[in-house]
Formats: C-alpha cells, sequence, structure tokens
C-alpha cells in the first residue's frame, strides 16, 4: 500500500538560504512531476531519488513516499545531477543553472559560488556529481571540482583547457585519493595533491569518448555502447554489446548498466548476472536487497514486477493554462506559444493536456504515442456535465482544431467524441487559443489567423454539435484566452494596441452579434504592440495586462458602450511623485481573489499581490524569495472557496494557501496568526483572516483603551503590532473588536503579545 506524506527524516529541521532568507512555507506545495528520475541511491531499505524538480524517497518495506522540492525547502527546479551518502545522509543536488543544494540532517543549503574558469562563457550546467566519504567531484562543462560536503565550500578546480578550448567533464568519481573523469577525448585520472588543478599533469588513461563513470567496490565507466570495468590501469570490456547506454552504476555487489528500456546486471568481476526489463526507457537504475529498480522517464521508480513508485503529480511538468472547477478538480494545458501568438514552442514529448479528479492525475491515453503534434493552449470542461471536455490543439499541422472528450471514471481515462476542424483551409490557418463559457453554459472560442489576417470566434451550437464561425474582420490574426462578462466576451489581442468586446447578445446565434474595439485613442500606451490579459473584479471593472503596462476599465460593462470609453493606468505614489504602476511591464495574467485583491504576473518580475484598488503591494512573489519555478508565470487561478492560489509555469505548478476565502458582508471563520506572537521568533504582521468583505477594527489594551483602528477590506487584515502613534505595543493580551459594514455582524479575538 503506498503512503504518500510530506518529507519527515528530519531534514528539514533549518531551511537555510543563501542570504538567511527562507523562500518556503507551509503555505506552499507543489504540483510537480515526479515521473522522470534521473539518479537514484539505495539507504538502508530506502530508495532516494532525484527528479526534474525535487526528490524523493520511497521506503521499500512500507511503500511510504515523501518528497522535497522548492516548496518545502529546495532553492531550485531543473535538477540535472545527484548523488547521496548513506553513511552520513548527507545529498548534494546540482541544477541547471550550476547552483546546488547540500540536503543534511541539520537542513539545505544553497551553494551558489561554484568555480568558473577563466573566459568560459558556456553552460553552468552540472553535469554530475559523485559523493566519496566527506567529498564530491562536481562535472561541469569546464572541468571537475572537489567539494567539501563537511565544510560545505569548494576546494580545487580542475579545468579541462587545452590550445585555449575547454572540454567538458562528462562524469567524474573519486577513488581512494585519485579522480577518474569521462570526457569525450578520454577516461583521464589525476590524484587530489598540489598539481591536481594543473590540466597538463593529468594522465589519459584510455583514449575515446566516454560518457558515464561510477565507482564503490570496483570502477566501471562506458562509452556509447560499451562498458568497461578498470582494474590497475587496464579497461575490461563487459561481456554484453548495448544498443545506448544511459547510466552505469557501481553498488556494494553489482555493476548496472542502463541500456534504454533494459537493465544489465554484472559482478563486481564484470561477470555477466542478468537482465530486468521495465518496458519502457530508464534514465538510471540500482538494486536493493537483492532486486533491481529502474528510475524511468514517464513512471518514476520501478521494481522488477513493473510497480511504479513516485510521488502523484502531473505526467510533465509542462504547464501552460489551468481550469478550475467541481470539488478540487482542474484541467492542465501544456502547450505555449512564442511571441504570444505564431511560432509553435516546440515540445517533443507531446504532452497534452493533465487532470487532477480531486483525489489523483490523470493522464489521457490518447496523448501517449501519438502520432498527431497537440500543442494545447486551453483545455475546459462542461459546468453542466463535467465529464465532458473540449480542448484546443493550436499546432499548424494536421489535427489543429477542437476536440470534445469524455471522462471514464472505471478506467479512469478520457474517450474521445469528436474532433472538430472548424473548416480550416489549412493547417495554418482557423488555429484555436481560449475557451470560455457563460453564466447560461454556452461555450465560446477564439481563433487566431482567420482568412484575411483576422481574428475569429468559434460558438459551440449544442443541436447541432458544431461550432459557428465568425471572422471578426479585425487587422489583428492573434489572439488570447476570452473572458465572459455580461454576456460579453473580453477578448486580449496580443499582436496589435486593441482590445476586442465582443457582444454576442445571450446567444450562440452569431448572425445579429457586434462588437467593440479599444485602442490607443482610449488609453492604452503608445508603445504598446498588444493586450495579453484580462480580468473583471467584483466592482465590474476590466483590469487589462498589456505588454507595456497595465489598464482599468471602469464599470466596464457599461462603460464599454459610451462613445469614447477610456482605460486608465494605476497610479501610485513613489517619493512624493506619481508613478504608474507597472509602467512599461508585459502584464501575462491577472487573477481576482475573494476579498476582490488582484495577482498579477509580470513577465520577468514575479507575481504581484494588490489591494482591490491596486494602490498598495501586498506581496511580491519571485523565484528568488519564494518557490516560485521561474519569473513568469503564465497562469494564476484562485480557489475562491479555499483561497488557494495556483501559479502554472513552463517549469511546473506550485500552489500558495492566501488569507482570502468566501468573502461575504458577514463574518466567518475569525482566525488570527501568529498567536501569540513571540518576537524573537516572529518579526512580521499579525494576520486576521476570516473577516467580513468590509471589517471596522479596534483593537484595545485590557484597560479599554484603544490602541489601534482600521477598515478591513477583502476579508482579512494585517496588523503590525504598532499603536496609533506608531511604536510597537509592549507586551501582554489585546483584545479585537470587530463589526461588519453595517453593524449586522460581530467578531471578536485575544492577540498576546510577548517581546
Amino acid at each position: 500500500m503506498k503512503k504518500l506524506s510530506i518529507i519527515s527524516l528530519g531534514i528539514l529541521a533549518s531551511l537555510q538560504w543563501a542570504n538567511a532568507q527562507t523562500i518556503s512555507s507551509k503555505k506552499w506545495s507543489d504540483l510537480f512531476s515526479y515521473n522522470n528520475v534521473m539518479a537514484m541511491k539505495e539507504d538502508n531499505g530506502k530508495i532516494v531519488a532525484a527528479a526534474e524538480n525535487g526528490i524523493f524517497y520511497y521506503t521499500i518495506s512500507t511503500g511510504e513516499i515523501t518528497k522535497l522540492s522548492k516548496a518545502n525547502g529546495l532553492h531550485e527546479i531543473q535538477i540535472t545531477a545527484f548523488d547521496y551518502n548513506p553513511q552520513t545522509k548527507i545529498g548534494l543536488i546540482g541544477y541547471q543553472n550550476g547552483s546546488m543544494d547540500v540536503v543534511s540532517p541539520d537542513g539545505v543549503t544553497y551553494i551558489v559560488d561554484i568555480p568558473i574558469a577563466t573566459g568560459y562563457n558556456g553552460s553552468k550546467k552540472i553535469n554530475h556529481i559523485s559523493i566519496t566519504g566527506d567529498k564530491a567531484v562536481v562535472s561541469v562543462g569546464y572541468g571537475v571540482s572537489i567539494f567539501d560536503l563537511k565544510k560545505k565550500e569548494f576546494g580545487d578546480s580542475a579545468f579541462f583547457l587545452t590550445a585555449g578550448v575547454y572540454e567538458a567533464s562528462n562524469e567524474a568519481t573519486i577513488v581512494g585519493n585519485r579522480v577518474y573523469s569521462v570526457t569525450n577525448t578520454g577516461l583521464k585520472s589525476h590524484e587530489m595533491n598540489t598539481t591536481f588543478p594543473v590540466f597538463t599533469t593529468w594522465s589519459t588513461d584510455m583514449p575515446g569518448a566516454f560518457t558515464h563513470i561510477d565507482s564503490e567496490s570496483v570502477l566501471s565507466f562506458s562509452s556509447a555502447n560499451t562498458a568497461y570495468l578498470f582494474n590497475n590501469g587496464v579497461s575490461t570490456p563487459l561481456s554484453q554489446t548495448f544498443g545506448s547506454v544511459k547510466d552505469v552504476v557501481v553498488t556494494a555487489g553489482n555493476i548496472i548498466v542502463t541500456d534504454q528500456n533494459r537493465i544489465y546486471t554484472f559482478n563486481t568481476n564484470g561477470n555477466y548476472s542478468g537482465t530486468v526489463s521495465f518496458g519502457e526507457e530508464c534514465n538510471t537504475a540500482t538494486s536493493a536487497g537483492g532486486k533491481v529498480y529502474g528510475g524511468t522517464v514517464l513512471s518514476g521508480i520501478k521494481d522488477e514486477a513493473n510497480n511504479s513508485y513516485k510521488p502523484d503529480g502531473p505526467y510533465f511538468n509542462y504547464a501552460y493554462k489551468i481550469s478550475l472547477y467541481g470539488e478540487n478538480q482542474f484541467l492542465v494545458s501544456s502547450g505555449g506559444r512564442e511571441a504570444r501568438y505564431n511560432t509553435v514552442l516546440s515540445n517533443p514529448k507531446n504532452p497534452g493536456f493533465y487532470f487532477f479528479n480531486g483525489l489523483e492525475w490523470i493522464y489521457p491515453s490518447m496523448f501517449v504515442g501519438s502520432t498527431t503534434v497537440f500543442n494545447v493552449l486551453d483545455a475546459i470542461a462542461n459546468p453542466s456535465n463535467t465529464d465532458e471536455v473540449f480542448f484546443n490543439n493550436y499546432n499548424n499541422n494536421a489535427g489543429h482544431g477542437i476536440y470534445k472528450m469524455k471522462y471514464n471514471s472505471g478506467s479512469k481515462d478520457f474517450d474521445l467524441v469528436k474532433y472538430y476542424d472548424l473548416g480550416s483551409p489549412n493547417n495554418f490557418a482557423r488555429r484555436p487559443v481560449g475557451f470560455t463559457y457563460d453564466d447560461q453554459n454556452n461555450l465560446f472560442a477564439t481563433m487566431s489567423f482567420m482568412d484575411g489576417g483576422s481574428m475569429g470566434i468559434a460558438a459551440y451550437d449544442k443541436a447541432t454539435d458544431e461550432f459557428l464561425i465568425k471572422n471578426v474582420g479585425i487587422s489583428s490574426d492573434a489572439v488570447q484566452k476570452p473572458v465572459s462578462y455580461e454576456k460579453l466576451l473580453w477578448i486580449p489581442l496580443a499582436r496589435t494596441n486593441n482590445f476586442l468586446v465582443y457582444d454576442y447578445k445571450g446567444t450562440v446565434n452569431i448572425s445579429d452579434d457586434s462588437q467593440y474595439l479599444l485602442s490607443q485613442s482610449n488609453g492604452f500606451s503608445a508603445n504598446s504592440v498588444g493586450t495579453i490579459s484580462v480580468a473583471i473584479d467584483k466592482s465590474g471593472d476590466a483590469w487589462i495586462g498589456t505588454d507595456a503596462g497595465l489598464r482599468i476599465l471602469s464599470n466596464a460593462a457599461s462603460a464599454i458602450k459610451d462613445p469614447d470609453p477610456k482605460v486608465n493606468p494605476v497610479i501610485i505614489e513613489q517619493n512624493g511623485l506619481g508613478e504608474e504602476l507597472f509602467r512599461d511591464s508585459s502584464i501575462l495574467q491577472v487573477e481576482v481573489d475573494a476579498g476582490n485583491h488582484k495577482w498579477v504576473s509580470v513577465e520577468g518580475g514575479g507575481v504581484y499581490y494588490l489591494s482591490a484598488d491596486g494602490q498598495q503591494t501586498i506581496k511580491h512573489f519571485t523565484k528568488e524569495n519564494s518557490p516560485l519555478p521561474t519569473n513568469s508565470i503564465t497562469d494564476i487561478k484562485v480557489d475562491r472557496k479555499t483561497g488557494k492560489v495556483y501559479f502554472v509555469t513552463y517549469s511546473g505548478i506550485v500552489t500558495y494557501q492566501g488569507d482570502v476565502a468566501d468573502v461575504t458582508s458577514d463574518f466567518g471563520n475569525v482566525l488570527v496568526y501568529p498567536n501569540p506572537v513571540v518576537y524573537s521568533n516572529f518579526k512580521g504582521k499579525v494576520t486576521i483572516k476570516g473577516l467580513a468583505e468590509t471589517t471596522n477594527i479596534r483593537i484595545t489594551d485590557t484597560a479599554g483603551n484603544v490602541i489601534h483602528s482600521a477598515v478591513a477590506r477583502g476579508g482579512y487584515y494585517e496588523w503590525d503590532l504598532n499603536n496609533q502613534r506608531g511604536a510597537r505595543v509592549a507586551s501582554g493580551i489585546y483584545f479585537v473588536l470587530m463589526t461588519n459594514e453595517d453593524g449586522s455582524d460581530k467578531a471578536t479575538a485575544k492577540i498576546a503579545v510577548v517581546n
């Protein structure tokens, strides 16, 4: 029986950021894929495995799985190298950007100061890590470096420089006091002594192009299709011939060679022991308890009976948009576009979409091994029948269009119901972008590259089970996902300085429709070349994100019908001067929570959490100060019932438990935290959540003196523990007295302060 829990094992006792800043907390969690296992190590009945965005521990006897990612301790994503010492319980993780994490029983330490060779301009990626005792050899694109795991610092480095050209160390290992490295020109070695950094003093033990190496009881290495046992300077080929060697692992009793989907084992004398096939491609393998375990590309860890073990998650990490519905159910599309319109992102894994049914992740079998190239920009469930799902294919290849699927809960799969080609005259034209349902469950899709260089609307006619197509006739063939509000479709146009509002008259009949177009004359910045995103807030204002800032159309549904509607920027005060919020920034996404606060994704700038009017920045999350995988968030969605926020990126999804949920005119479950507030443990603001939409707050001391008062909007409030004079309050008990806007509901709370 497989059990899943957040990582225990005592390794998260003190999470450390390079500048002592903690970037993870209990509010964050990851929705990463752990299918692609790249490295594994056995530890007394446990297997420690590294996937793309995190590591996980699988206990063989109990089936328990625990995980560690940027959401609860690590500092980066895109793991490229990993090793672990079962004796010291210390692991070392290398990343694509050249940084590393040291994972120990004392916590996680971030290492950013890896030595870089002078004049080297290539990739900083950590190619490989091998731990022996308290030392690790780290392979990079310009050679090797020795890392001291006790001191958490680098020692000597050898830069593989010949005639002005750097050579990569593909992998390396330590045997005794000697480092062995495999490169594209040979097996090279050197003792760890004073001349170690001098590459001209290194020996070439065997010329050739070699890729993998490992050692424990013996040393073994490989070329593309031959594995060798190395003993006293002699390289002896192992007896089997391989198609494509993916990894070589040496344990106390075995040499294990991974050859695509087959795993070959040899004893430490090089004698062939047997072969195990896992029925799919593997990156690596190891042995535990006399059995072989494969680290697969698509199924996590597999045992010899083809059982799969991994934390539950989507099939891949690629993600673009998310659609929430029902009881904790959602669909994730995995496509994407470069420059927001015509260049299709190349994704050889052909991912399609992923589905979470409230309990587990489901991946449609339709996408597994499909010859159709899929670039799914959006997937949406029918609100009146959530088993019915529509998704689009934006590719400029055969098969682009819209698909209708039916979820089969028995088989936990999707069945194809119908494919709609949208009357496209060729592979390039009539490519669907995004969906929306209105409040009458009418389905609409936006389409790019209509005939004549325009964009279009596809309205789904339930009676005929067909999409009715309208060429809108605007000189913009790029379009974004629409938003439905007040029987109008609000549509960003990503290739021109325009924004479209499409009036469909409340029906799918397209013959009587009309439209409104906002442009630079309506207030968009002169240097904008496209609108990207839109959200309608609880006040009925349209927040429109462009590639050159943010604009607001107040009272949007009526204002759009005015003769000359105006969009306006948010002006904030900076050093006594008015400044436009997000001036010249590309606004990828805007989302509104239950308290009318705004989450805004800025390309390259992370995510901002703003007050309802945008005047105050409440939080600013980046990949440097939070578990966000990147600083460009392609989608944000808030579950207004729970307050959970979903951040979607091309590198995976993380969630944040927000403080605002189910905000009404009355109080919910009022909660104060942290409480008590002990200054030595916490120096931030105290949060009061579960408030009414508008709450009058008075905070008094035990004598009844009012020491702080405020009006809170949006369902929660943060108190900085200062009194009305701006000084921190003394230690003691404080009472929070609260009423809603019309005084019909009241609530109280207590806060204990210890300075």
